[in-house]
């Protein structure tokens, strides 16, 4: 299968050009300014649109065991909204609980997307326990193509850690040469804000942000910072919602700790009135909770000026039946956002469309800094000779409606219901075939393929 988009204007984060390129065996062949000697199975025209590298997610839920429920999405109706809105790969987390055996959640995690996934796809290993039978088994999944992990400074014997597993973690990572990716918040505070506000008859959604202010989260920052200075690890800040949080993370990065930045979509667009004043705001309760709009304006910043490297989702998709599950006690409503489909056209309306962001940048935290942080780059996140065919062929005069009556992932309700986008993906290929158009989906179940990589943060 050979194709061929011509006419479009090439954005990455280095270049912007207008040219052909010619795509054959999954990888791009040729990039140039005119292609017309070649025989392709099909022609896209580009004419008045961007192209871009596929765009990456490197932070997503799909098989996700939370509070007693199941996130909704499958690998079929999550890559097929991950497609439809222009990301081409994902990286999911896998997330064993402590009494798990770390090789059997891998395990179970690929096959849950192996054979299902329309795009590529690749993980993030939780280290939920640590000990010596872990740390083997640790070794072997790296082995295995798993080059970063993810730890919890929260979730309280759940999912967290504590610090002497922490350290184990961070200096078993910088010894493989793989990044560490974190949720922070302090446990124990967060913990006995829960107790005292639930204590006190303070039962609602709105509540869910008193058990866990920006100070919270920003000590969870703290914390990490302080041990990977020690280490020497290089970690990355996944869901990053706060000024007061990014502030430690750049007080961290000034004293030479090795760290990244990721925030959300969510953080960009929504605040902490749309998960109140009544129960309808558990459809955004997610952690850390949405802040105060004036965080808004300052992760904008940090995005365009690099500070934050990427923008993500944390796509975790729990329906409206199982969020009441916490009708009376906030700290029982299944946390998550679902917003996998919509990252990329409202990033680029808001901030490409808005000036708030210039239109290299865009790319770059929404596909390119992943691509490189995560040992995916070149292969992915570039467009270069020998790079993946994952191209998005983006047309921005086109103008549209948010809803959940019309979105690809499976839950019944939309955050961005409503929300107006300004351009959207027109082609999205996968490996050189095309796997969406205009809106829909035209790809094949199963053709995503695990993406191993090497460790890259020695």
């Amino acid at each position: 299968m050979s194709l061929l988009i011509k006419n479009g204007e090439i954005v990455t984060p280095d270049e912007r050009y207008v040219a052909d390129i010619y795509c054959e065996d999954e990888t791009i062949s040729r990039i140039d300014r005119k292609i017309d000697n070649v025989h392709a199975g099909e022609v896209i025209d580009a004419s008045g649109k961007y192209v871009f590298p596929g765009f990456i997610d490197p932070h997503v839920h799909i098989y996700l065991p939370f509070m007693g429920t199941y996130a909704k999405d499958t690998h079929e109706t999550a890559s097929r909204a991950a497609l439809v809105g222009g990301t081409t790969c994902f990286i999911e987390m896998i997330c064993p609980a402590r009494g798990d055996d770390p090789m059997e959640a891998f395990e179970l995690w690929r096959g849950k997307a192996e054979g299902n996934s329309a795009c590529d796809f690749t993980f993030h290993m939780g280290v939920t326990r640590y000990d010596d039978d872990a740390e083997k088994k640790f070794r072997e999944i790296v082995k295995r193509g798993i080059a970063s992990f993810k730890i919890f400074l929260a979730y309280k014997g759940a999912f967290g850690i504590n610090d002497e597993e922490l350290f184990a973690t961070l200096k078993l990572a910088k010894e493989l040469g793989v990044i560490v990716t974190a949720h922070c918040e302090n446990a124990e505070l967060l913990f006995e804000l829960q107790k005292k506000l639930l204590s006190e008859g303070r039962t609602g959604p709105e509540f869910h942000y008193w058990s866990r202010p920006p100070i919270v989260e920003a000590e969870g920052v703290h914390h990490l910072m302080t041990f990977a200075e020690m280490t020497g690890t290089h970690v990355y800040i996944v869901h990053t919602s706060c000024e007061e949080s990014l502030g430690e993370a750049m007080r961290g990065k000034t004293r030479g700790v090795n760290v990244s930045v990721e925030t959300l979509i969510q953080y960009l667009l929504l605040d902490r009135t749309d998960a109140e004043p009544n129960f309808e705001g558990a459809k955004n309760v997610m952690s850390p909770p949405l802040r105060d709009k004036k965080n808004q304006d300052v992760m904008w910043k940090a995005l365009s000026d690099g500070s934050v490297a990427t923008l993500a989702t944390d796509h975790a998709p729990f329906d409206w039946t199982q969020k009441q599950m916490g009708k009376d006690d906030f700290t029982k409503i299944p946390n998550g956002i679902p917003s996998l489909e919509d990252r990329v056209n409202l990033f680029f309306t808001h901030g490409v469309k808005g000036g708030k962001i210039d239109i290299q940048q865009f790319v770059a935290s929404a596909s390119t800094n992943a691509a490189k942080l995560f040992g995916l780059f070149p292969r992915k996140g570039a467009i270069k000779v020998g790079s993946d065919a994952d191209l998005v062929v983006y047309d921005p005069n086109y103008r549209g409606t948010i809803s959940a009556k019309t979105h690809q992932m499976n839950v019944d309700y939309n955050s961005f219901e409503r929300m107006q986008i300004e351009g959207r993906p027109h082609v999205v290929t996968v490996r050189g075939k095309v796997a969406a158009r205009d809106g829909k989906f035209v790809g094949e179940f199963g053709r995503g393929k695990m993406l191993e990589r090497e460790p890259t943060h020695f």
